[in-house]
This record gives C-alpha cells, sequence and structure tokens, in this order.
C-alpha cells in the first residue's frame, strides 16, 4: 500500500471525530470502523480498517498509531502517555486543537503571502510590457521628429532592449518559478517544509516571534492537558515550534529553569517566552486548580494575535506594492511625455 502523509487539517479532523466518540462512549475498534465506513478514498479506507482491527484485537492505541507509519511521532508519544494517565480523550482533544490552530495559521501565512505576490507578478508584467514594447513605440516617434530618448528615458530604453534579448532565458526563469510555484501549491508536505525552513532562517521578533509564540504556547497546551508534567510539556513544545535559532535558546532557558526549581510560569517569564500578563494569568489559574485551562486561553489568544498580526503584515504589503509600482509606471511614463510635450511645443 502506498504510504500516506497526513497534513494537519486532515489530522485535526481525524483526532477530533475520535475524541468525539470516545467521549460517547464508543470504543477505538468500533471508532475506527465508522471512520473506516464513511471513507471514501481506498488506501485511507484500507487504513483505517486495519487499524480498526488491530484495535479490536486488544493492541493500545497509541501502538497502532506508530505501527501504521502514518501519524507523527510525537502524537504517538503523547498518545502512549495519554493512555497510561486514561486521559485518552483530553489527549484526543488537544491534539484536535494542536492541529487546527496549525493548519488555521499556516492557511492564513499562505493567504498573506499569496494575494500580495500576485499583485506584484502582475505590476512587474506591466512594466516589463513598457520597458520592451512600449518605449521602443516612442523611440520611433521621436526619430521621426528627428530625436531620440535621452536621459532616464533613453536608459530605460537600453534596459528594455537589454530585457528583449533576454526574454527566451527569462521564459525559462518564469516556468521553473511557476513550476515551483505549482508545486507548493498542490504539495502539502513541500509547503510545510519551506514553512519550517523559513521559520529557522528568520531573525526572532516581529511577526515571525508571534508565531513562534503561538506554535510554542499551542503545543505546551496540548501537553498540558494532555497529563504531561512542565518540564516534559515545555520540551515537547520545544520540538514542535519550529522556531528561530533564538527562540530555540529561549526554550532551553525556560526548561533549564524548571529543573532548577522555578514554577512554570516563572520559567517562561524569565526565558521572555510570555509576557508579565500571560504568567499572571498563568499564575493564578494554577493556584486555582485551572492551569490548563488557563494555557488554553493563552494559546487561542496567541495565535489570534499571530493572525491578527499577518492580517496586519497583509494590509501594510498591499499598498506598498501599489504605490511603489504606480509611481514607478508614472515614473517611465513621464520620461517619455514630458520630451514628447517639448517637442510638440516647439514644432508649433
Amino acid at each position: 500500500m502506498k504510504q500516506l502523509r497526513l497534513d494537519n487539517e486532515q489530522l485535526a479532523a481525524f483526532c477530533g471525530a475520535l475524541q468525539q466518540m470516545y467521549h460517547a462512549g464508543i470504543g477505538f475498534a468500533d471508532a475506527l470502523a465508522l471512520l473506516a465506513e464513511d471513507e471514501e478514498e481506498a488506501a485511507e479506507k484500507a487504513l483505517l480498517s486495519a487499524m480498526s482491527q488491530k484495535a479490536d484485537e486488544g493492541m493500545p492505541f497509541a501502538e497502532i498509531l506508530r505501527q501504521s507509519g502514518v501519524f507523527p511521532a510525537y502524537m504517538c508519544n503523547l498518545m502512549l502517555v495519554g493512555e497510561k494517565l486514561g486521559r485518552s480523550e483530553e489527549t484526543l482533544k488537544a491534539l484536535a486543537d494542536f492541529y487546527e490552530g496549525r493548519a488555521r495559521l499556516a492557511h492564513q501565512l499562505k493567504n498573506t503571502l499569496i494575494y500580495p505576490s500576485v499583485l506584484l507578478l502582475v505590476l512587474l508584467a506591466v512594466v516589463f510590457i513598457l520597458l520592451v514594447w512600449v518605449l521602443p513605440l516612442f523611440n520611433d516617434v521621436y526619430a521621426r521628429l528627428g530625436g531620440s530618448l535621452t536621459g532616464v528615458a533613453g536608459g530605460l530604453l537600453s534596459l528594455g532592449m537589454l530585457l528583449r534579448r533576454s526574454i527566451p532565458v527569462l521564459a525559462i526563469l518564469l516556468a521553473l518559478a511557476a513550476g515551483f510555484i505549482l508545486l507548493l501549491a498542490i504539495s502539502s508536505q513541500i509547503r510545510e517544509k519551506m514553512l519550517s525552513l523559513w521559520y529557522k532562517v528568520q531573525v526572532d521578533k516581529g511577526i515571525n516571534r508571534k508565531i513562534n509564540i503561538a506554535r510554542f504556547t499551542q503545543a505546551l497546551s496540548m501537553g498540558l492537558r494532555s497529563g504531561l508534567n512542565a518540564a516534559e510539556a515545555v520540551e515537547l513544545a520545544a520540538k514542535l515550534s519550529e522556531g528561530s535559532e533564538g527562540f530555540r535558546l529561549c526554550c532551553t532557558h525556560c526548561l533549564d529553569s524548571l529543573n532548577a526549581g522555578s514554577s512554570l510560569s516563572a520559567a517562561l517569564r524569565e526565558s521572555g517566552i510570555f509576557s508579565k500578563a500571560q504568567c499572571r494569568l498563568l499564575e493564578a489559574g494554577i493556584r486555582g486548580g485551572s492551569g490548563e485551562q488557563a494555557m488554553e486561553q493563552i494559546a487561542v489568544k496567541a495565535l489570534e494575535e499571530s493572525e491578527y498580526e499577518l492580517e496586519s503584515l497583509a494590509g501594510r504589503i498591499e499598498p506598498a506594492v501599489v504605490l511603489i509600482m504606480s509611481v514607478l509606471v508614472g515614473a517611465i511614463l513621464l520620461s517619455v511625455m514630458l520630451p514628447l510635450m517639448h517637442i510638440m511645443t516647439a514644432i508649433r
């Protein structure tokens, strides 16, 4: 059977469906069998049926996940902890929320980048047409009037002629770029790898830090709700956050503080991951016996803040791109029209 790869949305749907059926008193064997009946894809149906059979034979659910070879290792390990602590339902709910949050964040990031990129490509195409085909037409007009394009217009005309001679090379590069974009659009695996690489190479500040904190907080909330202690949850979150090198150092510092005896809220504050307000909320929740709920609230708020930052970024990028390209197009047209106006005035 072909090796399956599940994206974040599929993992969230799988965990969410299992959690709801488990809450209703349906065992894993029957729940997997019901999911198999509703599945239309042959490969997924065969996988779920095989998992249901193993569950019916008494195999632990975490081991079933591991043997399938489809689900992430940390998901299998977390389910193992949840089963040992008798918190399978909480673990499934935490996993469903975690993957749903990651899917939302990835979708928001993709939407934020796609529209400005398309807009930039369209405007670049307009500038390319002006340089390669429109300017030579104006140059012919000037030649008939006994003049020629000089200065800025002449430099732009030379650039346009160079681009025109380079059209075959540009066409190849454009085809490669289009193929790469199409590959990113089709393959969620490559998209995830590119996003992970982008997270790692970016500086840990601004919107990148917001995204890192949102991912870390989601993972931390998932670990705590699944029954892990604070140190284990932070260690898991550090592995799943996929932040930059600077953010990983913050996670390491937080883990060292916990091992030294600090409380979770103090360790998160000292490492600079959480703000004072977030730490106060977490500390109040821990003292009130609702630390997991407080962490879940912080995770939801962090995700909302990162999405808001992405929307704000898109709101700043789009006008900036339009303004810059409009000024560029206007400058090209003015560099051509002003000399023409002078010539027409002289003729009169």
